[in-house]
């Protein structure tokens, strides 16, 4: 994989994720608490969602390429889709709820909670499906990993830290539509391969 190619998954996945219900439930809980055991436990979550993702796009490897490559497709199309038509209200939303369970205590339980949020709220969500996506779209499963959670982890990092200054900077909705912009540009690419 090129370096080109590792940083644009990391840029990805970055957008991807800033304007997430993970993202504001980041947050929440670091309001709520000290930011630095919330940026820990949550990026732990999405390190270990991202080794989940990565071992499934591993798996889809396994199928046969025209297969690979329509499955890459939808993915990519899908996840445009999922950003570009939903409405951003109803993402906050979900992120306060999350971060609601969250209960002022210890660094120890304020970092496990983090995680527990987080790794709860990543099952199925789009950067998991995208790291998929982008693991059996590279067959690089490491440079995948690595690209996606150092991106997910400055996330964490970022909304622990300077997410309220962030939201007031730059909407969120305009973050979630440039992503659906980048993955829809992705899934045209990977249309085109298959219609090739």
């Amino acid at each position: 994989m090129s370096l080109g190619t590792f940083l644009g998954i990391a840029a990805a996945m970055f957008l991807l994720e800033l304007p997430d219900k993970t993202m504001i439930a980041t947050i929440v809980m670091a309001a709520r608490t000290r930011p630095l055991p919330v940026a820990l436990g949550a990026s732990v979550a999405f390190v270990a969602q991202m080794a989940i993702a990565v071992a499934a796009g591993g798996l889809v490897t396994l199928l046969p390429t025209r297969v690979r490559e329509i499955v890459v497709t939808v993915l990519f199309l899908g996840g445009a889709a999922y950003l570009l038509l939903s409405k951003e209200e109803s993402a906050e939303a979900r992120g306060e709820a999350e971060a609601a369970r969250e209960r002022r205590d210890g660094a120890l339980r304020e970092a496990a909670t983090a995680f527990g949020v987080i790794f709860l709220a990543e099952f199925g969500d789009l950067t998991q499906i995208q790291a998929l996506t982008f693991t059996a779209h590279t067959h690089a499963p490491l440079e995948v990993f690595l690209a996606s959670s150092i991106a997910l982890v400055a996330v964490a990092f970022l909304g622990a830290y300077g997410g309220r200054a962030l939201e007031r900077r730059i909407p969120l909705a305009w973050i979630r539509r440039l992503g659906g912009v980048v993955f829809l540009g992705f899934g045209i690419y990977s249309l085109v391969q298959v219609v090739r």
